[in-house]
Parts: structure tokens; C-alpha cells; sequence
């Protein structure tokens, strides 16, 4: 019977806790590289197979980042994996290991083969822990990340420690005040593009004030 793979339909857009997860990347090129390099940022527990690397993934090796098994690929490596990234250069080896992860529910995903993946992976940006993401489903990287490249000038790095104030704003309205409704309404009022603006302009610490000020007004309403 042939190998089928279902029809592309409507992604469920999430953010997924890798820290720890064991994760296969087949291949040593530069595509094997770009995707273990996101999974390292991840913390997943990262492990290459290919007889050889690229220069930079041999140091990730040598430096213990990684663990490389120095050979093609063969189905036993898929024994206990969360997920496999068919990168070789062999569209036949990616469909294997594609067909053997599949059977044993590894998620899969397939950089230069779209119809053999499970997910495909965002162009991103991180300010601190805001993850801006940005996805054409595969059909237009380059679009992915030219569209990342202008996210890169609206939202500067300030916005990093901008969402680590606003958490603790949040953290002492939750404690202390109001129902979840009457919260989220105040939320909705506060956080104006006016406020965005001043952030991105470097003026946080007026913005800060003005959240707290607004916050105390919420506070004596209620």
C-alpha cells in the first residue's frame, strides 16, 4: 500500500514547552544546523544523525550542546523521541523516517518537504520572554522573514522588560482587587497604542507610570 499523507488543512497556532523533550534532526548540512540551533534555544535535548556535520554543528557536538550518532539514518533512533526533522539531503530517507515516526505518533517535520510535516516552524523574534511569530504555513519563507525583519523595528528590545513590568502590575491587581471580567475590561482600556508607542520610543518608565496611575484609579473604583 502507498505511503499517504493527509491533506493540508487549518494549523492550530500554539507555543510548545520543549525543555528536556528529546528531539532528532536527521542530516549535518546547514538546514540541519538552522534547526538544531532553534531547538538548543528551546532546551530540547537535542540529538543529529549524519556521517558528517557542518563545521558549526561539530563544535555543538564537541562542546556537549548536542549529541551526534555519526551515521544515516536508521529507524531505532526513533525510539523514545518527541520529534524528528527530516533535513537530508535524501527525499527517500526523509519519507522513511517520516513513515516509521508517524507510526509511532513523533511529531515530524520536514524543512524541504512541506507534505511530509506534521508543523512547520515560524520565523520568530524573542524580546525577553514576548515571542512575536510569524507563518505563511510553508508556502513562502522568504515572506516569513522579511515580515520578521520589519517586527524587528516596531518592537525594539525594550519591550522585554516592559512585559516584565506590566506582569507584576498584573500580579498585584489579581491579589488584590476586582472580578477577572473587571480586570480584563481594565486591561483592555490601559493597554492603548498610545502606550505602546511610548515604550517603543524608550519612554517605559512613563508608561509604567501611567499603567500604575491607571491601576490605582481601578483600585478605588472597586
Amino acid at each position: 500500500m502507498p505511503f499517504m499523507f493527509a491533506e493540508a488543512g487549518m494549523k492550530y497556532a500554539m507555543n510548545l514547552e520543549m525543555k528536556g523533550r528529546p528531539c532528532l534532526v536527521l542530516g549535518g548540512g546547514p538546514v540541519a544546523l538552522r534547526k538544531a540551533r532553534t531547538l538548543l534555544r528551546a532546551e530540547a535535548a537535542v540529538t543529529v544523525a549524519a556521517p558528517r556535520l557542518t563545521e558549526e554543528l561539530a563544535d555543538l557536538a564537541a562542546a556537549g550542546r548536542l549529541r551526534w550518532r555519526a551515521r544515516c539514518y536508521e529507524e531505532t533512533m526513533l525510539a523514545g523521541m518527541f520529534l524528528v526533522v527530516c533535513a537530508t539531503d535524501d527525499r527517500a530517507a526523509n519519507e522513511a523516517a517520516a513513515r516509521a515516526a508517524k507510526a509511532r505518533g513523533v511529531l515530524v517535520n520536514a524543512p524541504a518537504q512541506p507534505e511530509l510535516s506534521d508543523f512547520t516552524v515560524p520565523a520568530s523574534l524573542a524580546r525577553g520572554r514576548l515571542l512575536l511569530t510569524v507563518s505563511t504555513d510553508g508556502l513562502s519563507p522568504a515572506l516569513s522573514r522579511a515580515i520578521r525583519a520589519q517586527l524587528e523595528t516596531l518592537y525594539p528590545e525594550a519591550l522585554g522588560d516592559w512585559l516584565e513590568r506590566l506582569a507584576a502590575v498584573r500580579r498585584e491587581l489579581k491579589a488584590e482587587t476586582g472580578t477577572a471580567r473587571a480586570r480584563e475590561a481594565f486591561w483592555r482600556r490601559a493597554m492603548s497604542a498610545e502606550i505602546l508607542d511610548m515604550v517603543r520610543q524608550g519612554r517605559s518608565e512613563e508608561a509604567e507610570e501611567r499603567i500604575r496611575h491607571a491601576a490605582h484609579l481601578f483600585r478605588t473604583e472597586s
